[in-house]
């Protein structure tokens, strides 16, 4: 576990800009398990390239005509029974932090793993990311 006063900056990075915390399983299951409409969600970390690449990125590509009706965050090595929870509805897809998934009437229809975020620009993800929403949402 992280001390909470390194984490909380980086946690409001998000919720500041209407990504909704999630901390508990039953608020993924709440978020996730749904039958109509999207839902982007953020596995924050405390690494380098979820505060230069992946927050900057999710937050640059709602910037578009087409974005998620519902934005949600959860934070690995803090929340860990969310993140837990949000990975099971990930898979097939290995753990991976930080990471973007989109879903669409509960199904998962677009992920962005750290081998998609590391290395690439902010300005490259929100691309990626608004492509996605302007098929999905």
């Amino acid at each position: 576990m992280y001390p909470i006063e390194l984490v909380t900056p980086m946690a409001r990075d998000l919720t500041d800009h209407g990504f909704e915390g999630l901390q508990s399983p039953q608020e993924v299951d709440a978020a996730l398990d749904t039958q109509e409409g999207t839902v982007l969600v953020v596995v924050n970390s405390v690494c380098g390239c979820a505060a230069g690449n992946a927050r900057p990125g999710a937050k640059l590509s709602l910037d578009n005509e087409k974005t998620p009706d519902r934005l949600v965050t959860v934070f690995a090595g803090v929340d860990r029974d969310a993140t837990d929870r949000a990975r099971q509805y990930m898979l097939p897809y290995p753990p991976s932090s930080p990471s973007i998934a989109l879903f669409k009437n509960g199904k998962l229809v677009h992920f962005l793993e750290r081998h998609h975020i590391e290395g690439r620009s902010a300005d490259i993800i929100a691309a990626n990311l608004k492509m996605a929403y302007d098929h999905y949402c």
